[in-house]
């Protein structure tokens, strides 16, 4: 396995509200928009113990589907933390751990991804870099909007 991917981005928002942010499903669909579709999963309600997905995903939105497997194998509210396993197409094993911890007057969100995908590890490792960063402007609009609500 290589070295894992990590990437750490502060919110100016209770911890509470992002782990609200990056556990729900139209979020995900929002913070994923213009990266990949997922069809199949969940558009309304949040993540859940023992969730298990088994979706088509287009990058972009419009490239051939790929079958993609997810399966929440931890998930704690309380610590706000969540791991999971999934894997399709070139990745053997994609493992993905989510924390969200308080920070100040707001929160961090930290992604931290290991990544087997054979020969294409380091390509995977660098879509993994660009994913987590892109999400965060997403995520930050997402936290602006439920402030002024």
């Amino acid at each position: 396995m290589s070295k894992p991917v990590i990437i750490s981005h502060y919110y100016d928002a209770s911890p509470d509200a992002v782990w609200h942010m990056a556990t729900d499903f139209s979020c995900f669909a929002e913070a994923m928009k213009g990266i990949a579709t997922f069809e199949g999963m969940p558009t309304k309600g949040s993540l859940s113990a023992g969730d298990v997905f088994d979706v088509k995903v287009r990058l972009f939105g419009w490239m051939p589907p790929m079958d993609y497997h997810m399966e929440l194998s931890e998930y704690d509210p309380e610590a706000r933390r969540f791991r999971s396993i999934e894997n399709g197409g070139a990745i053997r094993s994609w493992v993905h751990v989510l924390t969200v911890t308080p920070d100040g007057d707001g929160a961090r969100l930290t992604d931290h991804v290991t990544i087997d995908a054979g020969l294409s590890t380091v390509v995977m490792r660098l879509w993994a870099r660009f994913v987590y960063n892109r999400r965060h402007a997403p995520r930050v609009r997402m936290l602006s909007d439920l402030k002024e609500a």
